[in-house]
């Protein structure tokens, strides 16, 4: 098929050379003429594993371009995904939807024949219906032009593999056409037995909101767990190997660590509340807050660690934090708990400095009132003391045994009871794991 994505951020770049690895024509758009030139030369504006390497494949090939034109693409294209952001409005608690119904409202006039339009952006309730009145009154090609809601699933650091391979696809429409569509486009995806999931907007809608505030709620749980293991001096990280076994729960997403960030959880979470208060569900809603106010709380917990770990006030002591992204694998620094943890360091005075694999260049672009260092090595330098802030793989890799005659005292806070309590303390580190007895 020949495709359009319109919003070229975090979503929408990953989705654009998804689809082209799929073996479709795919224009993206983006109004950002800098970020279009870059992705024209088969640069990456972003990291995610494997989108660099995915990205140069498919604009060498000429299989995937990318434009500033909305016009352009919509002459080219029989279905056009929309990937634009849908961010936490003024009132800190619904999504504002400008970017979407600004998209559509300049798409839609250029739409002279039958298409479909797929929204993959997390929005509230009933917006579906909305874009679906609006395009019909805009478009020349009037109730031709379809609205599907198709809400990714995506885990960022795993977007790319998320979109080849996803679990399941959800698309929610109302016309045989746009079901006829759908399953076009992403054939390749179904004839693997990926499971397709017919509904209503509505439903598609709430789906995404549910999906996001369960691994919250489940994140915000374990963090809860966590607490009471501090206070009572038990092991969290049994706790998760005790519950995990058992069919019914699962161990994804039960280990507990500063909580979660990026640009979707802590917004689909504040929405999907909010959204349970507007339909009256006050239980639910008190449910939700509950775990919104758990994960709110975590930049304390862990700044409460390290001021036990180093048995001291923090004023004039060298921390280094290891990790800014809000998780591995993407250099998104969007709500990082790792990031709210140093800067909150700095804040009591400490003198912090900084190390991400991928995000130094977005966090310093965020936070740069941090010191930061691209040298893992160099990181520990002269450090009272290392808070392990993400889990990226290569801080589970590190030797602790050269990096602990650089530090001032070789004191580990793990964050995120990532690393290998044995391996750390055999090569002379004092270990701190957030939910865990001192090492």
């Amino acid at each position: 098929m020949r495709i359009s994505v319109i919003g070229c951020g975090h979503l929408g770049i990953p989705h654009a050379a998804a689809m082209a690895e799929l073996g479709h024509e795919v224009i993206g758009v983006d109004t950002d003429a800098d970020k279009i030139a870059r992705l024209n030369r088969g640069e990456c504006p972003i990291y995610e594993t494997g989108l660099p390497e995915l990205l140069a494949r498919h604009t060498a090939t000429g299989r995937l371009r990318f434009t500033t034109e909305i016009a352009e693409a919509a002459k080219f294209a029989e279905l056009h995904f929309l990937g634009v952001g849908t961010p936490i409005d003024s009132d800190g608690r619904s999504y504002d939807t400008g970017q979407v119904f600004g998209a559509v409202r300049q798409l839609a006039p250029h739409l002279k024949q039958p298409c479909t339009i797929v929204g993959k952006s997390t929005v509230t309730v009933g917006t579906t219906r909305q874009l679906t009145a609006l395009v019909h009154r805009l478009a020349p090609a009037g109730e031709t032009a379809d609205v599907v809601w198709n809400p990714e699933f995506l885990r960022e650091g795993h977007a790319v593999e998320d979109s080849l391979r996803p679990d399941r696809i959800v698309a929610g429409l109302t016309t045989a056409e746009a079901e006829k569509a759908i399953r076009t486009v992403f054939a390749p995806i179904l004839e693997t037995g990926v499971p397709l999931f017919i509904t209503t907007p509505e439903t598609a809608e709430l789906a995404k909101g549910a999906a996001n505030s369960f691994l919250g709620v489940k994140i915000s749980f374990m963090n809860a767990v966590s607490n009471m293991c501090d206070a009572a001096g038990g092991d969290v990280t049994q706790i998760v190997d005790i519950l995990g076994v058992d069919v019914r729960i699962g161990k994804g997403s039960m280990s507990p660590g500063l909580g979660y960030g990026g640009g979707c959880l802590p917004k689909d979470i504040r929405a999907f509340t909010a959204s349970a208060q507007k339909l009256g569900a006050a239980d639910a809603a008190t449910f939700l807050r509950a775990a919104e106010e758990i994960n709110e709380h975590r930049t304390d917990v862990g700044l409460g660690l390290v001021v036990k770990a180093l048995g001291r006030p923090l004023a004039g002591a060298r921390i280094t934090v290891w990790g800014a992204a809000f998780k591995p694998g993407t250099n998104d620094v969007r709500e990082s708990p790792a990031l709210s943890l140093a800067q909150a360091l700095q804040t009591a005075g400490a003198v912090v400095t900084v190390h991400d694999p991928q995000a130094v260049s977005t966090a310093m672009h965020r936070n740069p009132e941090l010191e930061y260092t691209d040298d893992l090595t160099a990181s520990v330098d002269g450090a009272d003391a290392v808070v392990l802030g993400t889990e990226w793989p290569e801080y589970r890799q590190a030797d602790p045994g050269p990096l602990a005659g650089r530090t001032s005292t070789p004191l580990m806070v793990d964050c995120r009871t990532t690393l290998d309590a044995a391996r750390w303390r055999t090569a002379g580190w004092t270990l701190h794991q957030i939910g865990r007895p001192a090492h």
